[in-house]
């Protein structure tokens, strides 16, 4: 298995295309599309490169198989988002690479934190946010979905 991790080139449409269909297949089948998902994914390069934010794709074979975003917010700070995985790598550890890689480009960049907000449902997830390092902080008022109720930090710093 040769799993390369590689950022999002600028104009590729393969690339927008393969971030929008692995999320959409993620959230259908554990959630729904919110209006903030159907945003970010309807134009991920406007609405994430442009406005600061990072996506980084796992690629097996030559497939595309799995993703994930880094979404600007405070100054050094920066929220894990959109990550998932094809069905078809599930198990594989592909998720923890992944994982591991947002962790790496946030100590490079020297940022203070990551965040990330998730849903307790996701009992694997939770464990491997854990195992990284996340922790559990309170949830603010103003959730960016519906489907939040656990909210996790890691210091970078």
């Amino acid at each position: 298995m040769s799993l390369e991790i590689l950022p999002f080139e600028s104009g590729n449409s393969d690339h927008a295309h393969s971030f929008k269909i692995l999320n959409e297949a993620w959230l259908t089948k554990h959630f729904y599309l919110e209006p903030k998902d159907q945003q970010l994914l309807a134009n991920s390069e406007a609405n994430i490169i442009n406005k600061g934010g990072y996506i980084y794709f796992a690629r097996l074979n030559g497939e595309i198989i799995g993703c994930f975003a880094l979404l600007p917010h405070a100054f050094g700070e920066y929220e894990l988002s959109k990550m998932a995985v094809d069905p078809t790598y599930q198990g594989m550890k592909i998720g923890q690479a992944l994982l591991q890689h947002a962790v790496e480009v946030g100590k490079k960049n020297k940022w203070k934190k990551l965040m990330l907000y998730s849903n307790t449902r996701l009992k694997n997830a939770i464990h491997i946010y854990k195992k990284i390092g996340f922790k559990e902080v309170v949830l603010e008022n103003d959730l960016p979905y519906d489907r939040c109720d656990i909210k996790m930090e890691l210091a970078l710093t």
